[in-house]
């Protein structure tokens, strides 16, 4: 391959800067051309290659975000409309893809591969950890550290005043990122979008009152925003036990701030691999790098696109037990 692309897609995790310059490196260790697609699947309808040198990832493994910037391109989602894209491949004369983000955009990844012939490797990043076939995604140790941080303080503040903090984080659909938030901070309860059922007010109360009767006067809830309006729990909350319930959502701050060592060594390592695989690949072939078990891996895209990751089960167990 003589000239490899990179782009970033759907939501920024923090490491993606990470990946970024070790996929511009790599490639040009191996004496392949480096160019960077901005705004990711928008950026390749409209053209916006950018040549990219060594000097041109200075600086950035530090910084959250992603420097090749990422939004939403519906259109995308039209055949029709991503033959532009394919066009524009073409005349850039671009040999491999690689494209950073989370479940949706391995699916876009998948496409582009099949529609146009071009070589995809798929990089995993995304705060959300919900991509099948990799035990972790970039950012994901950014986030879970972010909401750590936040409980934290919070838990001091809960305890001044005896009070109930319900902590919202991010998981519209899945919950493994409030799972490990939760587990790691002390909660007394867990609210994920796969255990709903739990997410009932009686049985929340239940157990808030019976940690009030063996003494405890603050209690913390870090719940994913995909179960519900964390101010309406609270409200009902407050209405049923009569202790002070109060709530925090934290957004978007769970996706910005300098990564992690964990969440820039993972970027690293995975774009490192990428574009090790994307060198060896046929023209139609579509890759996914990630690790298990502590041990790097490349899938071939068909083998694990459509899956879905499991929520561990056994850690919302253990919590249980934890939080009596």
């Amino acid at each position: 391959m003589k000239r490899i692309a990179v782009m970033t897609t759907g939501g920024d995790a923090p490491g993606m800067n990470a990946a970024i310059r070790a996929v511009v490196r790599t490639a040009i260790s191996k004496g392949a051309g480096v160019f960077g697609v901005e705004h990711g699947f928008k950026g390749l309808l409209e053209n916006r290659f950018v040549r990219m040198d060594s000097h041109s990832v200075s600086g950035i493994i530090n910084r959250g975000g992603t420097m090749l910037q990422t939004m939403r391109c519906p259109e995308f989602h039209k055949k029709n409309v991503r033959k532009s894209a394919y066009h524009n491949i073409k005349n850039m004369k671009i040999d491999g893809l690689a494209v950073i983000g989370g479940d949706g955009s391995r699916r876009g990844a998948h496409i582009i591969s099949k529609e146009s012939g071009v070589p995809v490797v798929f990089i995993p990043g995304s705060i959300d950890n919900d991509v099948y076939g990799t035990d972790y995604t970039i950012g994901f140790d950014t986030a879970v550290n972010v909401g750590l941080g936040a409980i934290d303080k919070i838990r001091d503040t809960a305890a001044s005043h005896e009070r109930v903090f319900i902590v919202e984080v991010m998981g519209r659909e899945r919950g493994f990122l409030a799972l490990e938030i939760g587990l790691t901070g002390g909660a007394e309860i867990i609210l994920i979008p796969e255990f709903k059922k739990e997410a009932e007010i009686g049985r929340i109360c239940s157990v808030l009152k019976a940690g009030i009767e063996k003494g405890k006067d603050s209690s913390i809830i870090v719940m994913a925003e995909g179960v519900g309006l964390s101010n309406k729990f609270a409200e009902r909350i407050e209405k049923r036990i009569g202790m002070e319930a109060r709530y925090t959502v934290l957004g978007y701050i769970q996706r910005g701030g300098s990564p992690t060592a964990a969440s820039r060594r993972l970027g690293l390592t995975f774009g490192y691999k990428a574009v090790k695989a994307l060198l060896g690949q046929k023209r139609g072939e579509s890759t996914m790098v990630g690790i298990q078990a502590n041990t790097m891996v490349v899938h071939s895209l068909k083998n694990v696109i459509g899956k879905e990751r499991k929520i561990d089960r056994q850690a919302y167990r253990m919590n249980e037990a934890f939080s009596i």
